[in-house]
């Protein structure tokens, strides 16, 4: 999430380190992640970002300010962890809307939906599963 400055807030599990971008197959092993403040540039490094606001027309965002005191008061905390549950996207659709949602992952099941439904084995599925987390690069959440 964009705070202004230059500087993101994130949920970044430990493996993670500037510019390892959200899908590392990394974060998968952790259920723990730590809320960081970082330059942008730092966390996003040469790949590409965008503001992403995309449920603006499905809910209401809660108010600027108490969006980003919010994502203050989460600083150092260590939070839980789950890369289909609770990954970054969560942490930044719960601070704008007060509900936890992960675009990414929702279009990830209906992919794997849609694969195993037209017969493709289950070994496929597992493979595509490691490719979408493993080399998609990193969504930025900005506000």
């Amino acid at each position: 999430m964009y705070v202004g400055e230059g500087y993101v807030i994130h949920l970044a599990p430990p493996s993670e380190h500037a510019q390892a971008g959200a899908y590392s197959m990394m974060s998968v092993l952790h259920d723990k992640a730590t809320v960081k403040k970082e330059e942008l540039y730092e966390v996003v490094g040469n790949n590409d970002y965008r503001i992403n606001n995309l449920l603006d027309e499905e809910y209401e965002p809660h108010p600027v300010r108490e969006i980003l005191q919010d994502a203050h008061r989460f600083l150092g905390k260590e939070l839980p962890y789950s890369v289909l549950t609770g990954n970054c996207e969560h942490f930044v659709t719960e601070l704008r809307y007060g509900k936890p949602q992960s675009r990414q992952v929702r279009d990830a099941v209906k992919t794997l939906a849609a694969t195993a439904g037209a017969g493709i084995g289950f070994g496929f599925v597992v493979y595509a599963i490691s490719k979408f987390f493993g080399s998609k690069d990193k969504e930025k959440q900005t506000q």
